[in-house]
C-alpha cells in the first residue's frame, strides 16, 4: 500500500540534479535507511535525472518530474521527461552505450542505476521522453 508520495517538476538545468538528489535523499530518510542506502538512491536519481538534462533535453531546456512513494520498506522513484526519448531502450541499457561518444559520457548511467537499485524499468520511444522507475529496498530484509 502507497503511504506517502512526493511529485516535483523542475527545469532540466544542470543546477537542478543536485536539488533532486537531495530532496530524495531527504524523503527516503521516513523509512530510516543506511548511510549506503541513502547514498545508493542518490547516485541512481543523479544518473536519472543527468540523463534527462543531456540526452532528454540537449538543445533545448524542459520539464523533468521526479516523484516517490513508500510502499511497506520500499522505496519508488520515477523521473520523468518529455524530451527525444530513446530509439532503442534496450541498447541503450547496455553498458558504455552512449549517443555522446565525443562528449565526456561513458554511457554507464543505467548501468549505474541498475546497481544501486533493486529494480529499474525504462520506457522510453524517440519523439516522446523517457520515463525510469526504480525501486530500492530497505532494511535488513532487502535483498
Amino acid at each position: 500500500m502507497k503511504t506517502d508520495y512526493f511529485k516535483l517538476t523542475f527545469s532540466s538545468l544542470p543546477i537542478n540534479e543536485s536539488f533532486a538528489r537531495s530532496s530524495v535523499g531527504v524523503f527516503a530518510l521516513r523509512l530510516n535507511p543506511s548511510i549506503s542506502e541513502i547514498s545508493d538512491i542518490k547516485t541512481a536519481v543523479s544518473e536519472a535525472v543527468t540523463n534527462s538534462i543531456v540526452h532528454g533535453y540537449p538543445d533545448s531546456v524542459g520539464e523533468i518530474v521526479l516523484e516517490g512513494y513508500t510502499e511497506d520498506d520500499a522505496l519508488h522513484i520515477n523521473v520523468f521527461d518529455e524530451g527525444v526519448g530513446i530509439e532503442n531502450v534496450s541498447e541503450a541499457l547496455e553498458p558504455f552505450y552512449t549517443t555522446k561518444s565525443d562528449d565526456e559520457r561513458s554511457g554507464m548511467g543505467f548501468t549505474i542505476m541498475k546497481s544501486f537499485m533493486d529494480d529499474i524499468k525504462v520506457v522510453s520511444e524517440k519523439g516522446n521522453g523517457t520515463k525510469v522507475y526504480m525501486l530500492k529496498k530497505l532494511g535488513i530484509d532487502a535483498k
